[in-house]
């Protein structure tokens, strides 16, 4: 009975310390999102501030030929704007999984429990 328990609370502590480490890890991905999340923002507003006073400046200077400037600017706008989506999807595609520190060490404990069952000596009925 004494091994049981202590395999029991040997399991529990493990058990804590894995959940210790998912809450960590939920925390500080949370807290990346928000900071990624308010600085792609920021960017997104300064970038269309930046395109925007840039537009009015070309058409100001080439005013006599507005329409091929405009033109030439849309598909300017079209072609990076399919560039970005395509370094999201990239991006994305490559991301490594939030949780995956605690994946690892859930397996690896799992691989330890299956190990030390496998060599227990069998038990004495009583």
């Amino acid at each position: 009975m004494g091994a049981l328990r202590r395999m029991l609370s040997t399991l529990l502590v493990m058990g804590q310390t894995r959940l210790q480490l998912i809450g960590n890890e939920i925390q500080i991905e949370t807290h990346r999102a928000l900071k990624l999340v308010a600085q792609a923002l920021l960017a997104v507003f300064c970038f269309c501030m930046a395109l925007l006073l840039g537009v009015a400046l070309v058409l100001a200077l080439w005013w006599e030929q507005r329409v091929a400037v405009l033109s030439i600017l849309v598909v300017l706008f079209l072609v990076t704007a399919g560039w970005l989506v395509h370094a999201i999807r990239n991006a994305r595609a490559t991301q490594e999984h939030p949780f995956a520190a605690s994946l690892a060490e859930l397996q690896e404990d799992l691989r330890q429990l299956k190990s030390s069952a496998q060599h227990a000596p069998p038990q004495e009925p009583r």
